[in-house]
């Protein structure tokens, strides 16, 4: 298949690996943002064939993970009132709250259905006028154009009984504020694919030039990763701190335009409160005034809590690359897919999800 085969090719990949053990003179530490990445590296067995000396860490990069458990607590809050149905992704409706998750709100009566885009949303408002049909809208970059559109297209189409729960958030300004942790020690960023499709390589340029870290975008397939990290490796070992394009049949340094134009048209940015890294200014974002019936928030007055994590859960920790799943004491024993504590277990994406799934052996 072009362009998959290619960069799973076994010869190429441990060439690669070659290279990096050669470029490698001392211990390095690398984040690799997207939680896409995180479950690449594990299902392709990446961390057996790199060496010791190159340590892998997960970070904030999964929009599952990061939801706080009072969001939570105010999509099932919104699911329990009279005449709703909930839309949502399906990584979604397993994550607990205080008091349960959506799957639980779902068992004991509400009308909650997985979708798959919020396209699916719009039509199951359309088919049901006597019903307000709210989407929960997670996710970063990647997925806030598509729910930008939906938005305009009820406008247009005056499909007053649809909205969404506005639950986005963007990713810079979640890495500023990981960079001004003190306690968090990284040599190298492996920055989002997906979001830089639409924001561009140019918008971490922040990283290298404010906070001299060496950055690289990197796609999906093993070569992709191995590429990114070569290239970490190499500002290194130079000295040069830079944002790398290492995927860049995907990426440009402008990225999507038109997408950001259209996330502009609808949305304004928030203050955000992130699990594990608190509220972080302008990481959210909110309908504008001109479309505020879409936003479930104004239009019913929810409240969202602000709680504490699970007792004894280190989501919040294992978000910042400040631990591993196997050190919190809940992984694996109370914790699991089947019984999970903390988001970063129900998540495909989640790293204690990866973790549990290909086991330590891959480790």
């Amino acid at each position: 298949m072009k362009y998959i085969d290619e960069y799973r090719n076994p010869d190429l990949v441990r060439s690669l690996s070659a290279e990096i053990e050669r470029k490698l003179t001392r211990p390095v530490r690398i984040m690799e943002v997207c939680g896409t990445h995180t479950m690449a590296i594990f299902r392709h067995g990446l961390r057996r064939i790199l060496p010791d000396k190159l340590q892998l860490v997960s970070g904030p990069g999964c929009p599952v993970c990061v939801t706080p458990p009072g969001l939570i607590d105010a999509f099932c809050r919104v699911a329990g009132c009279k005449d709703v149905i909930i839309t949502t992704f399906g990584d979604m409706i397993r994550v607990p709250g205080s008091s349960g998750s959506l799957a639980d709100t779902r068992a004991a009566g509400a009308d909650i259905r997985i979708v798959y885009s919020p396209a699916d949303a719009i039509e199951i408002a359309r088919d049901n006028p006597a019903k307000l049909v709210v989407f929960i809208a997670i996710g970063f970059e990647t997925t806030i154009p598509l729910i930008a559109a939906s938005i305009l297209q009820a406008y247009r189409e005056d499909i007053k009984n649809f909205c969404i729960f506005p639950a986005n958030k963007i990713m810079p300004p979640a890495l500023e504020t990981l960079m001004q942790d003190t306690r968090l020690t990284i040599d190298g960023l492996l920055c989002p694919g997906h979001v830089s499709i639409i924001t561009g390589s140019d918008a971490f340029s922040f990283l290298s030039e404010d906070y001299g870290l060496c950055c690289a975008v990197a796609g999906f397939e093993p070569a992709d990763i191995l590429l990114a990290i070569l290239a970490l490796l190499e500002q290194i070992n130079e000295g040069s701190p830079r944002v790398d394009n290492c995927y860049a049949r995907a990426v440009t340094s402008s990225g999507n335009i038109k997408a950001r134009e259209l996330i502009e048209e609808v949305f304004i940015p928030v203050d955000s409160r992130w699990r594990g890294l608190g509220t972080i200014a302008g990481s959210g974002l909110v309908p504008k005034q001109r479309y505020a019936d879409f936003d479930v928030t104004r239009r019913l007055g929810i409240e969202v809590p602000e709680l504490d994590e699970p007792p004894g859960c280190l989501c919040g920790e294992i978000l910042k690359g400040r631990k591993m799943p196997n050190e919190c004491p809940l992984f694996g024993k109370i914790c699991t897919p089947s019984a999970p504590i903390g988001p970063c277990m129900v998540s495909n994406e989640g790293t204690c999800a990866a973790w549990y799934r290909f086991g330590m052996e891959s480790i």
